[in-house]
């Protein structure tokens, strides 16, 4: 037996200077050379997880482009070092907005609390520390960027969305965590639809399993918030829970994605 190296894939380990952590960077590059304006990215969080499903995605269904309406880009996985527990202790300090208060749900107070609030400080890193990072190294079109998340990192993503509107192109979440502190995001979901041009040509992809409970309605009002005013999209996976939602949808996220 040998080891195995993935085709045009490369893999780095950058050491934030606004988070003071390391992140595990995954880059995945097409084959194909880069079109004028350089090649589309999607930035992946929860790297450690998706970036595998995202890159060969973008890699199998790109050759038939003209069919599956998926073209080639460059896949970024946003990873964290570190074992399981070390992981879920960042995700909910990276992916949550800084508050005065958290509100615990009843399910979740028998794991006890973790540290929140470090949301500023990761669009600070993937903003002024990653993107140029990657710019560096390869050529990116910066007019075609989106940004992918599901359960936490989607509830950054759509907390980036609603502060950041023009740092990606298009913003695409699974099961996001829209029932954190509660329901939280749906004051920012106010302010941005307050202050933002209705013109904007930012696009959102929403996506929630059928089996998901309340994470399906928590989805469709965030969806009817939207819905008047932005290219948005809502899809309930049938059949789908938590766990199962994203290799099955994460085709349909990313033709949204390129979809005019």
């Amino acid at each position: 037996m040998k080891k195995i190296t993935l085709e045009n894939t490369y893999e780095w380990e950058i050491h934030s200077e606004f988070m003071n952590l390391p992140y595990d960077i995954k880059v995945a590059i097409p084959s194909t050379p880069p079109p004028q304006a350089g090649y589309p990215i999607i930035y992946v969080l929860d790297g450690n997880a998706y970036f595998s499903f995202a890159r060969d995605v973008i890699r199998l269904q790109s050759k038939r482009a003209a069919k599956t309406f998926i073209d080639s880009a460059i896949v970024v996985g946003i990873g964290h070092p570190g074992d399981d527990e070390a992981v879920s202790k960042r995700r909910f300090y990276e992916f949550t907005a800084p508050a005065e208060a958290y509100i615990y749900p009843e399910r979740l107070k028998r794991f006890g609390k973790k540290e929140h609030g470090g949301a500023e400080r990761l669009m600070k890193f993937i903003q002024f520390e990653l993107k140029p990072e990657i710019e560096k190294h390869f050529s990116v079109d910066q007019q075609k960027q989106a940004l992918f998340g599901h359960s936490l990192s989607g509830l950054f993503t759509l907390w980036a969305l609603f502060t950041q509107p023009k740092a990606f192109q298009t913003y695409l979440v699974i099961s996001p965590s829209i029932w954190w502190n509660d329901h939280e995001l749906y004051h920012y979901a106010n302010e941005f639809l307050q202050k933002t041009d209705k013109q904007s040509d930012v696009k959102l992809f929403i996506a929630v399993g059928e089996h998901e409970a309340f994470m399906v309605n928590d989805a469709k009002q965030l969806f009817s918030q939207l819905e008047r005013d932005f290219n948005c999209s809502l899809y309930i996976a049938p059949e789908e829970n938590h766990a199962s939602v994203v290799p099955t949808t994460i085709s349909r996220a990313f033709r949204f994605a390129y979809t005019r």
